[in-house]
């Protein structure tokens, strides 16, 4: 920004700033003006007693959800050793959010915070602004050579929360057991394809690492159950990656929940629409990619399928039912994960799914439509999800009241319904009416936040890129993590642990049986099995 000439006369003598009560003054001395300005006023003072009379109705708070503690500072807490397991896109944001960027990254940012026609991007402030977590990121452990050495870089850069000059940096683990056997690591961080989350959270913990793990925490049904085992018997930190547990507007609309504002809820609906390659997991293959410097023995691991070498299957891992679950493990598992917490609705007792693998022909065998119908029959309540990964029309995520929807998302907005019993004599005083929010929440909101590709407008619609906290944004990947070794230091359980693992898990799985089986599957609470 560059200074403007100062203009004579253009303010108050002395220099003195311009009263509220100036204003006033000069726009009442212009007839028209003046009389707009009024009126304004008026407006403005029975929406403020509109406002407060729906407020105090409702016994719902204007004011931000209470913020989590902050971390013991770094000079009374003992500095964990932090270990990624696959340094993929999810596991170099998991690392940045510990505070490790690679070096590129920040040169690449800067480019992003120069002015332009909207909002810049500042996600480079805001990682350099985030909390010091007083952690080392301790060992790197890819099977890709060039993902590991991105990972040793950014363990070794500076450029970072409060600071780093001469950081250690981190060793390579050409194996993720030898990272378990060492004694340099605390805590691991799993983000490998889902394949693997199982058999390395069984193993850390059974070797006393605490353990974050990214989404769907398993591939199979079975897996969960011994996972869930394994680390109920344990006294290790698990936490699952669902970053969209540190949401303002999340814990903003289970207090609306709470106090029935929207009435009896029986219906709600979540949607993925994304139509851009990346969106469908097509990602960008790298040109050093090769057999030589990817161990793909190592990457098939516990597989059900064993397949010649495939870069595709490799960095697109997310279209092969081998690896993962496709659209009910990677974003169905988000969508349920925000509805039950806000909800508690647990598993359901049924799931009948259908879809099918309509516009990516390119040999995948997940679906790219998909609809699940779940049925919870004691909360007298279904929740439908429904995708498409070629169209992104944005639907977003609505719970459904007899008095009132609530959409959520980044923010959240609430509107009465016509048929309304709570706000029936509220309707006929137009207190309220059914075209303008009764509520409306939005942390933060400043403008226009910089998004770059059609794929991050969807996460961030969803709130799993930032938040806000006291009006400044922080990304959630960061508090996620920070949750997570807040309580490795100070006890207690994160957010996402192996119970809110366990839901998560099995009522994907139903989505994915269902749908793999042509029928509707039902989960067995006392087998403890589906069937």
């Amino acid at each position: 920004m560059t200074d403007e000439p100062r203009r004579e006369n253009a303010g108050p003598k002395d220099g003195a700033a311009l009263s509220r009560r100036d204003i006033v003054a000069a726009l009442a001395s212009i007839p028209v003006l003046g009389a707009f300005f009024a009126s304004f006023l008026a407006k403005k003072a029975r929406d403020d007693d509109r406002r407060q009379t729906i407020l105090s109705g409702l016994g719902v708070s204007e004011e931000a959800p209470a913020l989590p503690p902050r971390s013991v500072p770094k000079d009374r807490a003992d500095k964990i050793r932090l270990g990624i397991i696959g340094f993929g896109g999810q596991g170099e944001s998991l690392v940045r959010a510990a505070g490790f960027a690679h070096p590129a990254w920040p040169e690449k940012e800067k480019e992003k915070e120069k002015p332009r026609r909207f909002a810049p991007d500042t996600r480079l402030h805001d990682f350099l602004t985030q909390e010091d977590l007083n952690v080392e990121l301790a060992g790197v452990c890819d099977v890709f050579d060039v993902r590991a050495e991105r990972g040793l870089a950014a363990s070794r850069n500076d450029a970072r929360p409060g600071g780093g000059a001469g950081l250690k940096g981190a060793r390579r683990f050409r194996h993720y057991h030898e990272m378990l056997d060492s004694p340099d690591i605390d805590a691991v961080i799993i983000a490998t394809p889902d394949h693997w989350h199982a058999r390395m959270t069984i193993d850390a913990v059974q070797a006393g690492k605490h353990v974050y793990c990214e989404k769907c925490m398993t591939r199979t049904e079975e897996e969960t159950l011994r996972v869930a085992e394994t680390v109920r018997g344990s006294s290790v930190v698990f936490q699952l990656g669902h970053q969209n547990r540190q949401l303002e507007s999340h814990r903003k609309a289970r207090e609306i929940v709470q106090k029935n504002v929207l009435g009896k809820i029986t219906l709600v609906e979540t949607t993925t629409n994304r139509n851009d390659p990346a969106g469908a997991w097509v990602y960008e293959i790298p040109p050093e990619a090769s057999p030589t410097t990817i161990d793909w023995d190592q990457f098939q691991g516990p597989a059900p399928s064993r397949v010649p070498f495939s870069k595709e299957r490799f960095f697109r891992w997310r279209c092969w039912f081998d690896y993962g679950n496709g659209l009910s493990g990677d974003l169905l598992s988000h969508e349920y994960d925000a509805v039950n917490q806000i909800l508690d609705l647990g598993i359901p007792r049924s799931a009948l799914a259908s879809g099918g693998v309509y516009f990516f022909k390119d040999g995948r065998d997940v679906p790219d439509v998909f609809q699940v119908v779940y049925e919870y029959p004691e909360r007298e309540l279904t929740l439908v999800y429904s995708a498409t990964l070629a169209n992104d029309r944005a639907r977003g995520k609505v719970l459904m009241g007899h008095d009132a929807s609530m959409e959520v998302g980044s923010g959240l907005r609430v509107v009465v319904g016509t048929g309304s019993t709570r706000y029936k004599d509220w309707l006929k005083e137009e207190i309220v009416d059914t075209e303008h929010p009764l509520l409306n929440y939005r942390p933060g909101y400043k403008g226009v936040d910089a998004i770059t590709s059609a794929t991050e407008e969807y996460f961030a619609s969803r709130g799993l890129l930032f938040t806000y906290q006291s009006g400044r944004r922080v990304s959630t990947l960061h508090l996620h993590v920070k949750e997570w070794l807040d309580c490795i230091r100070n006890g207690g359980q994160p957010s996402c642990g192996i119970e809110r693992g366990f839901e998560e898990a099995i009522t994907c799985h139903m989505a994915t049986q269902s749908y793999r089986l042509g029928r509707k599957v039902e989960w067995d609470p006392v087998r403890r099995k589906i069937v």
